[in-house]
């Protein structure tokens, strides 16, 4: 049996930061992975996905977020290459939304930089947004898009160079912490660690029970357009964008590489699912409802579809993170329930994970709390 001082189960966006993380900090490092790193299986992928710093959710994910913008600033240097291209952020609703509100609330406690615009105004400053009625905008320069596929690769490239190992295509059967350190067993083989961080994703539940009503799966869809006017949705031309209406909550990001604008919709057809038998087929109706908010309020983005992807999110019931140590045991930690919003905080939950395992959490124990399992029961 081979013996590590930590195991990370999942490598996508958190398990890699994760990975990378504990082998920082001199710990030998096995990371398991049941596909390949990369893939688009389960929610670490799409090509870009949005970084704000003006926070709807809560105020209390600012400081995180800034720690992880610099985190990721760390890591394109030591990686060579660009993984968070700034365009600012569009935080967009009636003026009395959660999205509003929240956005503004963020900006004003912790003094971020930022304009309060109508809809005349956003589409003077950006003529992509056709924003109606009496919706507004909060405008923050700091936000944009990472690029997850080439995060996660860069991750476990510096993970490795550390002396992490890491394994794809060996999925976790089962893991046991009775005697003390913690045992888990693959499909090839079994290992042994002092901590266990189970980071799996949409595969979480499975690996821990506790997580059944708590860490929940959900089909998504996003597509990518070939928009009418390509010059108004470049990065520079149009900023990332987080809108509440009336047809739901929209997101979505300027061209980069694919190319062609890309939008989602938060809950998308609101299909809980298991991740082993998901719908990966993209049907007439996941189009229809992205289209809705396209021809609404991006009528100039309303071209021919150039692809259309499923992903998951993985929803806890207040939509925060889980973030703690597994009750009952004292060496195995999750990170789970991300639900939809996560991946812009993967380089800082990888410390915080580490925090965990190997000091207590004692570095962020003042910002934790919301994240913490207590709070279900």
């Amino acid at each position: 049996m081979r013996e590590f001082d930590s195991i990370v189960i999942g490598i996508g966006g958190m398990g890699s930061a994760t990975a990378y993380h504990l082998a920082r900090r001199g710990q030998r490092v096995l990371g398991l992975e049941q596909f390949e790193v990369p893939h688009d299986l389960g929610s670490s992928h799409g090509i870009t996905r949005i970084i704000r710093l003006a926070y709807a959710e809560s105020g209390g994910y600012v400081p995180l977020l800034r720690r992880a913008y610099d985190l990721w600033r760390d890591l394109e240097v030591q990686a060579g290459e660009r993984l968070l291209l700034v365009t600012g952020c569009v935080d967009a609703g009636a003026p009395d939304s959660a999205t509003v509100r929240g956005s503004l609330e963020s900006c004003r406690q912790f003094g971020l930089e930022h304009q309060i615009l109508d809809a005349k105004s956003l589409r003077e400053q950006f003529p992509g947004y056709r924003l109606t009625g009496s919706m507004a905008a909060v405008l923050q320069p700091d936000g944009g898009f990472l690029l997850p596929e080439r995060c996660i690769v860069n991750f476990v490239k510096a993970a490795r160079a550390l002396g992490a190992e890491i394994h794809t295509r060996e999925r976790v059967i089962a893991w046991d912490a009775s005697s003390g350190r913690v045992e888990i067993r693959t499909e090839h083989e079994t290992y042994r660690a002092r901590t266990l961080v189970i980071a799996a994703g949409p595969w979480a539940s499975q690996l821990c029970p506790l997580l059944r009503d708590l860490a929940i799966p959900e089909r998504q869809v996003v597509l990518w357009t070939q928009p009418l006017r390509p010059q108004l949705f470049q990065p520079g031309a149009f900023p990332v964008f987080n809108l509440e209406a009336a047809e739901g909550r929209f997101y979505g990001c300027p061209e980069y590489g694919v190319p062609g604008f890309k939008i989602g919709k938060y809950h998308h057809r609101r299909e809980n699912v298991d991740p082993a038998d998901i719908d990966r087929e993209i049907h007439p109706e996941d189009e229809a409802v992205l289209r809705e908010g396209i021809r609404r309020y991006f009528p100039d983005a309303d071209g021919p579809t150039l692809a259309m992807k499923t992903c998951m999110f993985t929803n806890s019931p207040d939509e925060h993170f889980i973030l703690d140590a597994h009750p009952g045991t004292d060496n195995v930690y999750i990170a789970a329930g991300f639900s939809g919003h996560g991946f812009k905080f993967a380089s800082v939950v990888g410390e915080i994970m580490t925090d965990l395992a190997l000091d207590g959490g004692r570095k962020y124990a003042g910002q934790l709390g919301m994240f913490r399992l207590a709070r279900f029961t």
